[in-house]
């Protein structure tokens, strides 16, 4: 047949007769090569390498230029042997020389290679290679396999990984955003490129067409080496590979193998002349005869010795008797391994006489290594070995013979031919370099097959992809990952397949008309669709034909992840129950006639449960299988062990792919089920086995007993020592290993239909490795207590109870079952309805009657919820609650109740929750109410204070809780706080927060203050839509008039919103997975309008900034976001704002967001509240943030996800408003709910209650047990107890039950107070005294704890220096707030190491211990790791001042002088930012300690002291100097006495000992005054900016009054 004709090459031999057909290919003869070898580079690191070897071979020298001193991708096509090894440890040290930094220190932690070979013995093999070559570099070289896993921490402390395709396939589907593994990887070499055209090249297609898409997306350079052996093609291979081929293409044919290999094929026409045939060809030096059953390499050998016998040809193979022939025939029969069922020993030492042996994975390791050692000795002549032996071991032989090309293939349940790829890698195997001039390579195969050998090994046909059959499993992959979003995108990913390159220049081969579609574009968007619909179908994906977008879907995502194809989720998405999962697996699997017996006696000896379907059909033997592996039985049959071998390898993984798949759909009996399924599988233990024996260190003995007795590992725990017996202190110590938890259960109902669930779970026993084998875990539990917060839904009429299940991840036994009851369980009152918004005509602003008011607005109508609540705030003087969507004018409405008290010259009070709010208010106010109406408006925060006459001219106080709160304390002493007419909340609903409390307290002293001076104060509370507002009316004194609670919906823009659910239970990938949809968001919701992104921290904005960057360069615009004249600045319209950017950034990022100069701005959540910037789409990227205190990642509280979304839409310029809320999957349905439907408001008051206790006793509010309780019904806390009473574990609502509650938390907080000696609780046990630490507490906001620490801490005794109250000082409970973020502990360790004071090494993790660091850094000038520092400082030093001085009044109630002057020097450090021994020239601006010497030739002063008056033992006035010291303060020589009715004056003396000899000029200093007439106004006006001034005089006495 012409289809079949070979070219042959010249000089070969064939014969052909009855029993066979031979074609002898004779060696080639070794080209000439006119250049020289190269020597061995004289740098250092390639000697270290290569020791040993001194220069080159001929292919080596030929690639080294390219491979070793270029970033050129490569393909290097040669024959096996030709030293392809070396040419990729060429490579290596070229990465490795790209990050050696001067002095030889290589920056280990900057690149990755990766190392990907077919097999993992392959893998194994050059693992050892590498490691060995690259030891004295200090690389280390890691093998990561199916069989080797690597914790993330091996991963970071690897350079090299040595891995398969289908292991990194995976790793690199799952590591989207890890910039641990997958983005740092700079080298990749794929050896064995050639199996391309085999059933796993698909796996290589992906990996390069990723790696390139990578490469491209990133800017980032990655290498590929491609290796392989000679190919026809080998030009479409460079193609693919991204491969120069004028430079980085190397072709390598026959001729330059290192030994010419000679092949001869023999074709077998009858079936019984095998054996006879090896005989004939192994008359040789030494032979590898490679067989593919274990079983078969005994058959065979022992075949060979009686053919040989028989023809008297045995000699030829008898072994010559050397020196240690002795030891090594003792050694043989030394061997203790097994074949089968009998010994290895009798047989191996029959077969060692006469020269042959046997070797195949079935041994023990030490027997295998013993016949490597004696073939290689020449001691065996003949080594009958399967193919493993060719890939795990580098041992050649002079020839080698192939016995049969049909092997067992598991994965397709029959017989199948020998792959190419292992011909190639046996016949590598012929030809000893240093003994043989050529090796002799022989496959013995059946005729029909012999022209399908001849045709693969003498390269007439080039290799083709194999791509369209996994094209969904590979497309779904890429849509899981992200990187492939719509048809477009997937076209695109096409044409970096190999696939693509060969249908373009073979088109007929893939039924392609290449005329009609040149770039093949039809072609690949039809394999696109087709396989998007099939995706689609079986819910792997969703794909929207008409827009033609993917989304990838739980179920796509398990079965890219676990690696499980298309055909085994459509099998198991059209059958319903999930065991039918395994699908795939029983149609691979077939049973033969001769496997049923032994099948038969598994199922008696092996299964625990029954095997539906018994032994006939293919599921019924996977489950027998499965189930024989679980009990660990012995197979015989080879085939079956074939299978059960592929049955291990895939169950497990199909199993936790189906764990997932239930864990995904909810179905929690079935998620248990699957888990236990899972441990079982891993462990090789039944469920109902002992849990005891996981543990490898008990006997099987101890074991059996205790199952016998029934001993539950609980009964055992109860047992004594004497009871037990010996095995007690054994146990003793697996009881405290056995991972066992204990947990606290609190449950909260938020609404009647949801319940919040606070878990806390905290590990019952000692982690060991040696006992654990390291390899259990639990999914949320570490070594500290874990904080687990999660919501349910509950149905009417209740059930009687809920179980939580809390069950390891790994280990069988090790779980915790927690029961909620809901006998007890009192559900929350229904929620009113909302107001319904009137359909009124707008109202004209000339309503306000008022021209002046008018002048404020530049609209002409006011919008529709202004019209319908305008009489009620404008004309009446009733309480309003505002409920309204962000967005619908709230502030409007502020200003319509405050401009008539503002005429009636009454003072309003504005409270703002943040000071970016305040500003804001401050800049529209100050122009438009002060300027315009001529009203004064004054700001009140921690930053800007004013004098209390200007607070008391007020009109109008803009101010935060916690300032108002601070200031209203003192409200009997401050006339101003009881002047104010109206008081104005806005953001109220944040009652429900952290802050919640201090606005609870506001209104209650409030109202306080009003029913104690019979003076109304107006309050008006703005908020989002409310679910309870009517209690919050309630408690704000509104009747039905002043309530105003609109629906979320009601917006003057309407909003669609998107919630996108993302898996993964690590925050940062997760984050990084969030990229690409928050691009497509962009594109597809706003491609040319104002998008606001809100992140959770600084580092995110970055992140996502830079990765918005990374996507737009593949785009054929990347500057479509960008107004044109900012190319310079930034440079892709995106913006960052964060609290850590400068002033004047964030403000140039404002300015040019509003002015839709950029497009997009990634700023953090805090955005949301502090600057009006609406957009028209708003993409909020996660809804988690890292809390330094809990050190975890919580749950942005709703009300912060509701006004990020409230930012999107318009008014003036958008019809509707568009939100993408991007969120960790387990919890989309808890948003979709909340984010449509108004949240609850609870109380937060009962965390700090103490502390606001105390400021109301302080203040003479409360001076009895009962006042506290009075004071408690006037706080919100006490209508929601009413309420929602389980929500604060109060058991009913009757009265004696709240008595009693109010009562006991009356009682402790008092106790709390007692115990930081802030009260006393007078004998009577119920009235209470203020002391003065709790006035000290109260004057200066600080926790009741601190000041409590202060009492007890602080000593007279302590040194004077200051740094001792720095320590105390960094201990205070407001620096527990301090952010901790995210690896900030190895921050702190680096900055640790700069500063002068050392801390506490184990608690860089600390809020305390970074706080003492960043006051350390403060005095030292230093320079801060990154700007989330400076922001920290800054809170740092906010809280300082007041810190110290509460310190100072507490020294000084004690009397400690010494003590409060340490103080002093402590306050006097922290506002001149320098240490107490520094130099006090360096507090003046622009000093620093190099310019300190240039003051040495400056007047020097002598200061003398000397105190005149009367003294007991004097008749007249006297003068005694006074001694000036800093040390040794408390020696009576350096004290002076004096008489406490006399009148003294203390005289100084400055006398300048020296004259200036120059003058001193400081660099960077303002310019010398030269005029002697400057006025005084100049003078301090170019010295505002001292922090001291000095001045020089001849002698000037300065006399003080005493």
């Amino acid at each position: 047949m012409f289809a079949h004709q070979l070219l042959l090459p010249e000089g070969i031999r064939r014969e052909n007769n009855k029993m066979c057909e031979e074609v002898e290919i004779p060696p080639n003869d070794p080209i000439y090569f006119s250049s020289q070898f190269k020597s061995l580079f004289p740098a250092q690191i390639g000697q270290l390498v290569f020791k040993g070897m001194k220069r080159l071979n001929r292919i080596q020298s030929i690639v080294f230029e390219t491979a070793y001193n270029s970033n050129e991708n490569l393909l290097i096509c040669a024959p096996t042997g030709a030293g392809k090894t070396n040419i990729a440890m060429l490579t290596v040290l070229h990465e490795i020389r790209q990050h050696l930094q001067p002095g030889g220190v290589i920056k280990k932690d900057e690149f990755k290679i990766v190392y990907v070979a077919p097999m993992k013995a392959l893998a194994a093999e050059m693992t050892n290679y590498f490691s060995k070559r690259l030891e004295p570099l200090g690389i280390t070289v890691k093998e990561l396999t199916g069989d080797m896993q690597l914790t993330k921490g091996e991963i970071l402390r690897t350079q090299m990984l040595v891995t398969t395709p289908e292991k990194w396939d995976v790793v690199t589907r799952k590591s989207v955003g890890d910039v641990s593994l997958s983005q740092i990887v700079r080298l990749l070499i794929l050896d064995e490129v050639h199996l391309l055209h085999e059933d796993r090249g698909p796996v290589l297609e992906s990996l390069v067409a990723r790696t390139i898409r990578q490469v491209e997306s990133t800017q980032s350079m990655i290498r590929i080496l491609g290796l392989s052996a000679t190919l026809p093609n080998y030009l479409d291979v460079a193609t693919f590979l991204h491969v120069n081929p004028y430079i980085g293409l190397f072709f390598f044919d026959g001729r330059f193998r290192p030994v010419p290999l000679g092949q001869t094929f023999v074709g077998i026409k009858t079936t019984n002349k095998v054996n006879g045939l090896v005989d004939s060809h192994a008359l040789v030096l030494q032979v590898m005869v490679f067989v593919h059953a274990r079983n078969a390499t005994v058959r065979t050998a022992m075949a060979l010795i009686e053919m040989a016998k028989n023809h008297g040809e045995i000699c030829f193979f008898q072994p010559d008797q050397g020196s240690d022939y002795g030891q090594c025939e003792k050694q043989v029969r030394g061997l203790n391994g097994m074949l089968e069922a009998e010994t290895l020993q009798p047989i191996a030492s029959e077969m060692f006489p006469e020269g042959f042996g046997i070797h195949h994975a079935g041994m023990l390791r030490s027997d295998r290594s013993l016949m490597q050692s004696l073939f290689s000795k020449g001691y065996l002549k003949v080594l009958v070995c399967t193919a493993t032996l060719a890939w795990g071991v580098n041992l050649p032989a002079h020839a080698v013979i192939i016995k049969g090309t049909q092997i067992y293939d598991a994965k397709r349940g029959a017989f199948v031919d020998l792959g190419i790829l292992d011909v190639m890698q046996i016949f590598g195997r012929a030809g000893r370099p240093q003994f043989d001039k050529f090796g002799e390579g022989t496959i013995i195969t059946t005729h029909d097959k012999l022209s399908h050998y001849l045709t693969l090994l003498t390269q007439q046909n080039p290799i083709e992809s194999q791509y369209l059959s996994s094209l969904a499993d590979n497309l779904n992959a890429e849509i899981a990952l992200g990187t492939v979003t719509n048809v477009e995108e997937a076209v695109k990913w096409l044409s970096y397949t190999y696939l693509y390159v060969r249908m373009r220049a073979n088109p007929l081969a893939y039924g392609i008309n290449h005329k009609m579609d040149p770039n093949l574009e039809l072609f690949r968007t039809e394999l696109v669709v087709e396989s998007g619909r099939r995706l689609d179908k079986a819910h792997m994906i969703r794909f929207e034909e008409r827009t033609g977008y993917f989304a990838s879907t739980d179920l796509g995502r398990t079965a890219s992840h676990f690696y499980i194809r298309y055909n085994t989720i459509e099998v198991s998405s059209t059958q319903q129950e999930l065991h039918e999962g395994e699908a795939h697996m029983e149609v691979c699997l077939q049973v033969r006639e001769e496997e049923l017996e032994e099948l038969d006696q598994m199922q008696v000896n092996f299964c625990e449960l029954l095997a539906a379907g018994g032994v006939e059909n293919s599921y019924g033997k996977v489950n027998i299988l499965l189930q024989t592996y679980i009990s660990r039985g012995d197979v015989d049959s080879f085939s079956l062990i074939s299978d059960l071998s592929y049955v291990a390898q895939n169950a497990a993984r199909i199993m936790r792919a189906l764990f997932e798949i239930a864990l995904r759909k909810r179905w929690p009996a079935m998620t248990y089920r699957l888990l236990t399924l899972c441990k079982v599988i891993d462990k090789r233990l039944w469920g109902f086995a002992h849990p005891l024996r996981q543990f490898p260190n008990l006997s099987h003995i101890v074991l059996n007993r205790l199952e016998e007795k029934k001993l539950t590992v609980d009964k055992l725990k109860e047992m004594r020592k004497d009871e037990i017996g010996k095995p007690a202190s054994m146990f003793s110590v697996l009881m405290r290993h056995r991972q066992t938890l204990s947990k606290t259960l609190h449950i909260q109902p938020i609404t009647r239909t949801v319940l919040r669930v606070r878990l806390m779970v905290t590990p019952d026993f000692r982690w060991n490795d040696q006992v654990t084998q390291n390899s259990f875990a639990y999914l949320v539990v570490s070594k500290e207590p874990q904080h687990v917060v999660f919501t349910i839904p509950i149905f009417e009429p209740l059930p009687s109870q809920y179980y939580i299940r809390v069950v390891s991840d790994r280990w069988l036994g090790a779980e915790a079952v927690c029961i909620i009851n809901f006998q007890n369980l009192v559900l929350p009152e229904r929620h009113p309805p909302h107001t319904e918004l009137l359909d009124l005509q707008p109202l004209p602003v000339i309503a306000l009657r008022n021209p002046e008011y008018e002048s404020l607005y530049k609209f002409t109508h006011f919008n529709p919820i202004q019209t319908q609540i305008f009489h009620t705030l404008y004309h009446t003087d009733t309480n309003v609650l505002l409920g309204a969507p962000t967005g619908s004018g709230k502030t409007i409405a502020a200003e319509m109740a405050i401009v008539n008290y503002l005429l009636g010259f009454l003072q309003v009070v504005y409270i703002a929750p943040l000071k970016a709010l305040v500003r804001e208010r401050m800049e529209d106010w100050k122009i438009r109410i002060q300027e315009k109406l001529g009203k004064k408006v004054v700001e009140l925060t921690g930053d800007v204070t004013p004098d209390v006459r200007a607070i008391a001219q007020a009109d109008l106080i803009v101010t935060t809780p916690e300032k108002w709160d601070g200031v209203s304390r003192s409200w009997q002493n401050r006339s101003y706080v009881q002047k104010v007419a109206i008081l104005i909340i806005d953001e109220i609903h944040l009652l429900g927060e952290d802050r919640g409390p201090v606005l609870e307290v506001i209104v209650s002293r409030t109202n306080f203050i009003s029913s104690h001076t019979s003076k109304s104060v107006r309050v008006v509370g703005l908020s989002t839509a409310l679910a309870n507002a009517r209690d919050l009316a309630d408690w704000l004194g509104i009747k039905q008039v002043g309530l105003f609670n609109f629906r979320p919906s009601v917006r003057p823009v309407p909003l669609e919103v998107h919630i996108h659910g993302f898996p993964g239970q690590h925050y940062c990938p997760r984050m990084a997975s969030m990229n690409k949809p928050t691009f497509q968001a962009i594109r597809s919701h706003s491609p040319a309008k104002p998008v606001l992104i809100f992140v959770s921290s600084r580092r995110q904005t970055r992140l996502t900034a830079l990765d918005l960057i990374a996507y737009l360069a593949t785009e054929d615009n990347p500057k479509q976001w960008l107004d044109s004249n900012l190319k310079l600045t930034l440079a892709f319209g995106i913006g960052l704002h964060h609290a850590g950017l400068h002033e004047r950034d964030r403000k140039t990022v404002e300015e040019l967001f509003v002015n839709c100069k950029i497009q997009v701005l990634v700023a953090t959540s805090t955005l949301a509240w502090g600057v009006n910037f609406p957009a028209h789409l708003v993409v909020v990227k996660g809804t988690e943030y890292y809390d330094g205190k809990s050190r975890r990642y919580v749950d942005y509280p709703i009300t912060d996800v509701l006004q990020m979304m409230g930012r999107a839409g318009r008014p003036q310029f958008d019809e509707q408003g568009k939100a993408v809320i991007l969120v960790h999957d387990i919890k989309k349905d808890f948003y979709k709910k909340f984010l449509y439907e108004p949240f609850p408001v609870e109380s937060s008051l009962l965390s700090v209650l103490s502390d606001h206790l105390n400021a109301e006793i302080a203040a003479g509010t409360i001076s009895s047990k009962q006042d506290a309780m009075d004071y408690i019904t006037w706080t919100y806390f006490f209508r929601r107890l009413v309420m929602n009473p389980s929500y604060y574990s109060l058991a009913d609502t009757s009265h004696e039950s709240i008595n009693k509650y109010l009562s006991n938390l009356v009682e402790q907080s008092l106790r709390d107070l007692e115990i930081s000696h802030c009260i006393e609780i007078k004998e009577d046990e119920r009235t209470v005294e203020p002391l003065t630490y709790g006035r000290i507490a109260s004057y200066y906001y600080l926790k009741h704890q601190s000041v409590g620490m202060f009492k007890e801490r602080l000593r007279a005794e302590l040194s004077c220096s200051g740094l001792s109250f720095m320590w105390l000082s960094q201990d205070a409970e407001e620096y527990a707030e301090l952010p901790v973020r995210h690896n900030e502990d190895q921050l702190n360790s680096q900055l640790a190491q700069q500063l002068p004071l050392q801390v506490n090494p184990h608690s860089f993790d600390s809020a305390h211990t970074k706080t003492h660091l960043l006051l350390q850094a403060h005095f030292s000038r230093a320079q801060l790791p990154c700007s989330d520092y400076s922001t920290d400082t800054k809170t740092v030093l906010d809280n300082a001042i007041r810190i110290c001085q509460a310190m100072l009044d507490v020294a000084a109630n004690e009397g400690w002088l010494v003590t409060a002057i340490s103080i002093c020097n402590l306050v006097q450090m922290v506002v001149q930012g320098r240490w107490l021994h520094d130099s006090s020239l360096l507090t003046l601006p622009h000093i620093e300690q190099q310019h300190l010497h240039l003051f040495s030739h400056l007047p020097m002063l002598e200061v003398r002291m000397s105190v005149k008056g009367w003294w007991e033992e004097n008749q007249e006035q006297m003068e005694r100097p006074v001694h000036i010291v800093s040390k040794n303060l408390r020696e009576d020589r350096n004290w002076l006495d004096i008489h406490a009715d006399q009148e003294y004056v203390l005289q100084v003396c400055l006398h300048r000992m020296t004259v200036g000899q120059q003058k001193v000029s400081v660099p960077g200093a303002p310019a010398p005054l030269t005029s002697s007439a400057v006025s005084a106004e100049a003078l301090w006006t170019r010295l505002a900016s001292a922090h001291s001034l000095s001045v020089c005089m001849g002698a000037v006495t300065a006399l003080i009054q005493l």
